[in-house]
């Protein structure tokens, strides 16, 4: 085995992070009942330092839009037709989100890199850019009118809907994955940078989200009963690793996608569940063990799924 091919050094890393992670909770390194404040710490501060620092140095006018706003096209249809599968109420919304967001920053950037070169990581990075603000703000809009909808069934108290779809924007624009977005790019904007006594605390915080996001992947697995949720987690994994990169190849191809542009875009497709979602099930309290497990699914899947994209798509005619 060559563990110098870009699929495996760029995956391999991740099963490992989350195997110590899996290994610490069976050991009882970890309580259960700590898995929560864990979550926090990680969605409330550490994301929120990777968010903020890597939208500070966005400048918009320098992004090549065209293959980032056809894969969001592919994204956004795949994320409703799944929203319809899976019921349409607020648990169908994080699965819907688990079959469209991709690991782009952990797995996505040193795979790309070693691929394609920098080109590629800079067509990336356009994407990486975006990615969290657009389908996590998609995702949470919709769960929070989805809630909103649920909670008046159930109280029977009728409410306006112009009440209840702005309250849904409210609570997705301070939501912390695209806050932090938002005013990081409105700070890169000004053009005056991080000053390195800020930028360094920010570097360092930023650097800890994903082994610690993947390590608290696997504490997860530890405290969850597989068996009931494997065959759910197979089907997301399936779609997250072969019918999002099958529809933005087919997609992307068919609107004049070609060579790199293509490749990254559906590359990116076909990695696996990113851990931002493993946090949103956790923050919302939905579908938690089913994302958990299918995060770890879909990792292995992926090594199947990413290798045939790279050796197919070099075989498409121009």
């Amino acid at each position: 085995m060559n563990l110098d091919h870009p699929v495996l050094s760029s995956l391999l890393p991740v099963v490992l992070l989350i195997l110590i992670g899996f290994v610490a909770g069976k050991a009882k390194l970890v309580r259960a009942e700590s898995v929560r404040d864990l979550s926090n710490l990680v969605f409330l501060v550490l994301i929120q330092a990777l968010l903020f620092r890597t939208m500070s140095s966005v400048h918009i006018e320098q992004l090549d839009f065209k293959p980032v706003a056809q894969y969001f096209l592919v994204a956004g249809v795949l994320f409703v037709t799944m929203l319809w599968a899976f019921g349409g109420n607020s648990r169908a919304s994080v699965l819907a989100l688990a079959s469209i967001f991709s690991n782009t920053l952990m797995i996505g950037v040193p795979l790309i890199g070693l691929a394609y070169g920098q080109e590629g990581q800079v067509l990336l990075f356009t994407l990486i850019s975006l990615h969290a603000l657009v389908l996590l703000s998609l995702a949470t809009l919709v769960l929070e009118l989805q809630m909103a909808h649920e909670q008046t069934a159930l109280s029977g108290e009728g409410r306006p809907v112009w009440r209840t779809v702005a309250s849904a924007v409210r609570n997705t624009l301070i939501h912390p994955i695209p806050l932090p977005i938002l005013l990081g790019l409105a700070y890169a904007q000004t053009g005056w940078g991080l000053h390195p006594t800020v930028d360094l605390p920010l570097a360092l915080l930023s650097s800890a989200f994903s082994p610690v996001a993947l390590v608290l992947v696997g504490i997860t697995l530890a405290f969850t009963s597989m068996g009931q949720r494997l065959s759910l987690a197979i089907r997301l994994s399936l779609v997250k690793t072969v019918v999002h990169p099958l529809l933005m190849g087919g997609v992307g191809y068919f609107l004049g996608l070609r060579g790199l542009h293509l490749a990254v875009m559906t590359v990116a497709a076909a990695l696996p569940i990113g851990a931002n979602v493993f946090l949103f099930s956790q923050r919302y309290r939905k579908e938690e063990d089913t994302v958990t497990a299918a995060v770890a699914v879909s990792t292995a899947m992926a090594m199947a799924s990413v290798t045939v994209v790279m050796a197919v798509l070099p075989l498409l005619p121009n």
